[in-house]
C-alpha cells in the first residue's frame, strides 16, 4: 500500500476507512496532493475526481441523499473551498450528511501575501454543524476532532469542515504508515418510541374536528401502511403532501395549489384546522404557507429528530420523535372524531380534479402540458430528480405514480447544482434516474456534464422557455426591457452542443407529436445518456397556468 508521507494526511484517511466512510470526490489540486495520494490508492474507498468545486459538492450531495452515508469531498486550498458553499448550505437545510476536507497552508502563511490563501479556518461556520480546525502535526487533540466531525455529520445528519494545514513537500510518498489514530466509537442516538405527556396531545387530538397533516420533503417508507390508512381514514383528518413528499393514498391531497388557490376567506375558514401537525423538510407551496400564516392554527405540532421550523409562526410543540413511531403512540391511545371535515374538502378537491383534466385536454402546448406528458412518461420504479424554480412547481401539479421517488433541493431552494446532484444520484442509486429541469438552471450548472461517472440510463428533460419563467409567473411581471433581461434573462441558447460536447443523446420537440415521438426514442435508448430539450412559448406558459386557477372556480 501506498501512503503519503504526511502524517496528518494519513491520520485524516485512516478515521474516515475506520468510521466507514467510501465515497470520495477529489477535485484535482497541489496543495490536497498528500490526501488525493492517499485515498487514491487505498481500495477502501471508492475515488471520483470532478475538477469543478461547486459542481463537485452537488455530485456528493447527490449520493449522500441516496446512500443516507456521509460522503466526502476533497479540495485544494485558496478560493477552491468557498465553491463548496451553495451545496453546503443546501446540505444543512436538507440535513444530508457531507464531509468537507480542505487542505490549507500552514498558519505562517496565512495573511502575508502567498498565493491561493484565504481564511479557511470555520469558513463555513454559519451552515456547519462541526468544524475541525487543525495543526500540522499529528495529535490526540486532532484525532478526536477528526473523529467528531464525522459521527456529527452522522448523529446531525448535516455537513461538517475538517481544514488541515500541509507544508512542503506534498507529493512524497512511503509504504507504511507512521500513525495510528485513536478512533472513537459512535453511540447511535434512541429516541423514545412514546410521545411524552401524551396526556394532553390525546385530549386535544380528540377533541378537534379539523385535523390537518401537512408533509414535506420525505424518503419513502417514512410510514407504515396501517399509520397511513388510519390517516386516510378518520373523517376529521386531511393529509396534504406534495410531489416531493413521497407519501401517497388515494384519500391524501397531493395538489395544495389546485385545491386551495380559488378559496375566499369563508372556504380558508372552513378549512382553517384546530391542529396542525408537519413533519418532513421545506413546504414548496407558497400559498399554503401564506394560509396558515393568515389563519392560524391553534396548535402545531412538528415532529422531527432534530430540528422544527416555525414556518407559520405558530408552533406550539416540537415533538422530538419520528414521524411513525409518534403517529403508531397517538393512534394506539385515540379514537376517530366524528366531522366533516374530510368529506367536505375532499368533495373540493375531486371537483378540482375534474376541472384540471378537462383544462389540460384543451389548452395548447406549453409547459404545463409538457410537464403533464413527461411525468405520465416516467418509468415505474425509477427516481424523479427536478430542478427549482418553476420545474419543481408544475411537478406540484401533476398526479405522479406512487412508485416513483422524487427529489429537489428545497433546501434552499436554489437553481444551483440541480443538475450536478441529479447525476451524482444516478450513481447513489441503482435506480433509473430522470431528471427534469428549466432552461436557466440547467445552463448554470452545465458544467455538471463535464462528468466521468453519469451512467449510460441517466436522461435529462430540458424545458427550455427562453428564460426564467418562473418571473412571468410570479406577481409584479411587466412586460419591459428591464424585466427581459434583468429577471427573465432571456436567451436563444440551446443544449445542442453541449450534449455533443460531452457525448449526450440529443432530442428535440417542439409540438405533442414530436414530444410523443421524443420521449419514447429517448427511454428506448441507453447507450449514452441522453437530453431531450422540449422547446415551449415564452409569451403564453404564463397565461395559461393564470388561466388554470381562474378556471378551477
Amino acid at each position: 500500500m501506498i501512503y503519503p508521507k504526511i502524517a496528518l494526511a494519513q491520520s485524516i484517511i485512516e478515521i474516515l476507512s475506520a468510521k466507514g466512510i467510501t465515497n470520495i470526490i477529489i477535485s484535482p489540486g497541489s496543495r490536497n496532493a498528500p490526501l488525493t495520494i492517499g485515498f487514491a490508492q487505498n481500495p477502501n474507498f471508492k475515488c471520483y475526481s470532478i475538477a469543478d468545486e461547486r459542481c463537485a459538492a452537488f455530485f456528493a450531495l447527490g449520493i449522500a441523499q441516496q446512500t443516507k452515508q456521509p460522503t466526502a469531498i476533497v479540495c485544494t486550498s485558496g478560493s477552491a473551498l468557498l465553491n463548496y458553499y451553495p451545496a453546503f448550505a443546501e446540505a444543512f437545510y436538507s440535513q444530508i450528511p457531507l464531509i468537507v476536507i480542505s487542505a490549507d497552508r500552514p498558519q505562517s502563511k496565512i495573511d502575508i501575501g502567498d498565493g491561493q490563501t484565504i481564511r479557511q479556518e470555520n469558513v463555513f461556520l454559519n451552515h456547519s454543524v462541526f468544524n475541525a480546525n487543525l495543526t500540522e502535526e499529528v495529535s490526540a487533540e486532532n484525532d478526536l476532532k477528526i473523529n467528531q466531525a464525522i459521527e456529527t455529520a452522522i448523529i446531525k445528519k448535516g455537513p461538517v469542515h475538517i481544514n488541515a494545514p500541509f507544508e512542503e513537500p506534498l507529493y512524497e510518498t512511503t509504504e507504511e504508515l507512521s500513525v495510528q489514530p485513536k478512533i472513537t466509537f459512535l453511540e447511535k442516538e434512541l429516541f423514545s418510541k412514546t410521545i411524552e405527556d401524551s396526556e394532553e396531545f390525546i385530549s386535544v387530538w380528540n377533541k378537534a374536528k379539523r385535523k390537518l397533516v401537512l408533509v414535506g420533503v420525505n424518503d419513502t417508507n417514512i410510514l407504515d401502511q396501517n399509520i397511513i390508512d388510519s390517516l386516510a381514514s378518520d373523517p376529521s383528518i386531511v393529509v396534504l403532501t406534495e410531489t416531493t413528499s413521497n407519501l401517497h393514498h388515494p384519500n391524501f391531497i397531493n395538489s395544495i395549489d389546485t385545491l386551495i388557490t380559488p378559496f375566499d376567506d369563508s372556504d380558508f375558514k372552513e378549512f382553517n384546522p384546530e391542529v396542525l401537525v408537519t413533519f418532513g423538510g421545506m413546504v414548496v407551496s407558497k400559498r399554503i404557507k401564506g394560509f396558515l400564516r393568515k389563519y392560524k392554527p391553534k396548535q402545531h405540532w412538528h415532529i422531527d429528530t432534530l430540528r422544527a421550523y416555525d414556518t407559520f409562526g405558530a408552533l406550539t410543540k416540537h415533538v422530538v420523535m419520528e414521524p411513525n413511531d409518534f403517529f403508531t403512540d397517538l393512534f394506539s391511545k385515540t379514537n376517530f372524531t366524528a366531522s366533516n371535515y374530510f368529506k367536505n374538502i375532499d368533495a373540493v378537491y375531486n371537483e378540482r380534479k375534474t376541472k384540471k383534466k378537462r383544462y389540460l385536454n384543451k389548452i395548447d402546448f406549453s409547459d404545463f402540458k409538457v410537464f403533464e406528458r413527461v411525468i405520465e412518461s416516467l418509468p415505474k420504479n425509477s427516481q424523479l430528480q427536478i430542478s427549482n424554480s418553476s420545474a419543481i412547481r408544475y411537478a406540484q401539479l401533476i398526479d405522479i405514480d406512487p412508485t416513483i421517488e422524487v427529489f429537489c433541493n428545497r433546501g434552499t431552494s436554489g437553481i444551483d447544482g440541480s443538475t450536478s446532484t441529479a447525476i451524482g444520484a444516478s450513481v447513489g442509486n441503482s435506480k433509473q434516474t430522470v431528471f427534469i429541469t428549466g432552461d436557466i438552471s440547467f445552463l448554470y450548472d452545465s458544467n455538471a456534464l463535464w462528468n466521468a461517472y453519469i451512467p449510460t440510463n441517466f436522461k435529462i428533460i430540458l424545458v427550455n422557455n427562453g428564460g426564467g419563467g418562473i418571473f412571468r409567473i410570479l406577481p409584479g411581471h411587466e412586460e419591459k426591457p428591464v424585466f427581459n433581461t434583468y429577471f427573465e434573462t432571456s436567451h436563444q441558447l440551446t443544449a445542442e452542443h453541449l450534449a455533443k460536447m460531452y457525448h449526450f443523446n440529443y432530442y428535440k420537440a417542439f409540438d405533442e407529436k414530436s414530444l410523443n415521438e421524443n420521449l419514447n426514442e429517448m427511454y428506448s435508448q441507453n447507450e449514452f445518456p441522453s437530453i431531450l430539450e422540449i422547446f415551449t412559448p415564452t409569451a403564453e406558459n404564463d397565461k395559461i397556468l393564470k388561466q388554470y386557477f381562474k378556471e378551477l372556480v
